[in-house]
Parts: structure tokens; C-alpha cells; sequence
């Protein structure tokens, strides 16, 4: 297995697209939670980064680097289709905030990874260049997305705003998940004769 550099650099500008589009939604999805839930979070992260940190050793690895970034993409998708599903209420926002301490525990590996794996400095500064343009565009165009609902659309349901925020994170998530696939070549065996 090997990382493509041109994919995977397209799939961390759209992903980091997907964090702008996200920004303001968040602070509307946790508003029925307890501030409390924040602390017991943080603790949970913290500790889920250790654990994660403790077995470098065996993840740091091609194949584990896709399974994890994978699965943290596999979480998205999720959480995206089932605020869509189910938008409003307790349990969704805290399985919202639940499923993104989760990816945000595989933070930290993933950067090392990144840096291990595309350990050229052209590569790590395109694709840094890549991340930051991503999110500014991601927040560029949910702020664009907000006031068109607002100003054109007389709609100023802030719920609602971010019901329909989430098509197009739908729609970006795939997209993102589609990349990361193509990112990864595996490497095929030949037969021997």
C-alpha cells in the first residue's frame, strides 16, 4: 500500500472544507447540552489520547493509517445522515459531540502519520497550504450559505439553517470519503508462475 500525493492532498482541502463548513453548526447542535457534558468530554478525549498515543508502536503503520483515517470518515458520514435523520434534540446532540470527541482522539496520530508517511517538505507544505484553503472556503461558504437562507430566503431559524447546512456536508463527506479511497494504492501481487 502506498499514499498517492496529489489525492491525498485534494482529500485533506475538502476534508478541511468540511471542518469550515462546520463551524457555526456545531455551537447550534450542543446548545441543549450541559456544560458539564463538556468537562466529562475533554476528560474522555484526553484519555482516549493517551490510550491511541501508547500503542504507536503498532498502528503507525500504511494499513492502519487508511483503516483509522477510514473509520474517522465512516463516523462523519454517520453522524451527518443521522442529524439528518433524527436533527433535533438531547440524544442527538450529544451523540453528535460523542462522535466527534471520538475522531478528535485520532487527531494527534493521524498529524504524526501524515508527517511520517509524507515526509517530503514540498508534499507536507502543499498539503498544509491545502488544509488551511480548504477550511477558509468552508467557512467562506457556510457564511455565504447562512445569509442566502437569511437575506433571500426571510429564513431565520437558526435550527433550520443548519437542518439544511447538513445536504451539503453530506454531499462534501462523500466526497471526502471518495478521495481518501483513491489516496491509497494497494499494492497488487503478482502471480507467480
Amino acid at each position: 500500500m502506498k499514499i498517492l500525493p496529489r489525492y491525498y492532498i485534494r482529500y485533506k482541502g475538502v476534508n478541511s472544507f468540511y471542518t469550515g463548513l462546520t463551524v457555526g453548526a456545531v455551537f447550534t447542535i450542543y446548545s441543549a447540552l450541559d456544560p458539564s457534558i463538556f468537562s466529562i468530554g475533554g476528560i474522555l478525549l484526553a484519555v482516549g489520547m493517551l490510550v491511541i498515543a501508547r500503542y504507536y508502536e503498532k498502528i503507525l503503520n500504511l494499513r492502519s493509517f487508511y483503516l483509522i483515517s477510514m473509520l474517522v470518515e465512516l463516523v462523519m458520514l454517520f453522524l451527518v445522515t443521522w442529524y439528518l435523520l433524527f436533527p433535533y434534540g438531547y440524544a442527538t446532540a450529544l451523540l453528535v459531540y460523542a462522535g466527534y470527541q471520538v475522531t478528535f482522539m485520532f487527531g494527534a496520530y493521524l498529524v504524526r502519520a501524515e508527517t511520517i508517511f509524507l515526509n517530503k517538505k514540498t508534499i507536507l507544505s502543499w498539503l498544509d497550504m491545502a488544509k488551511q484553503a480548504g477550511y477558509l472556503a468552508g467557512m467562506l461558504v457556510s457564511w455565504l450559505f447562512y445569509k442566502i437562507l437569511e437575506k433571500g430566503l426571510g429564513l431565520i431559524d437558526h435550527s433550520k439553517e443548519v437542518y439544511y447546512l447538513h445536504w451539503l456536508l453530506l454531499l462534501t463527506e462523500i466526497t471526502v470519503i471518495f478521495l481518501l479511497f483513491r489516496s491509497f494504492e494497494k499494492k497488487r501481487i503478482s502471480p507467480k508462475i
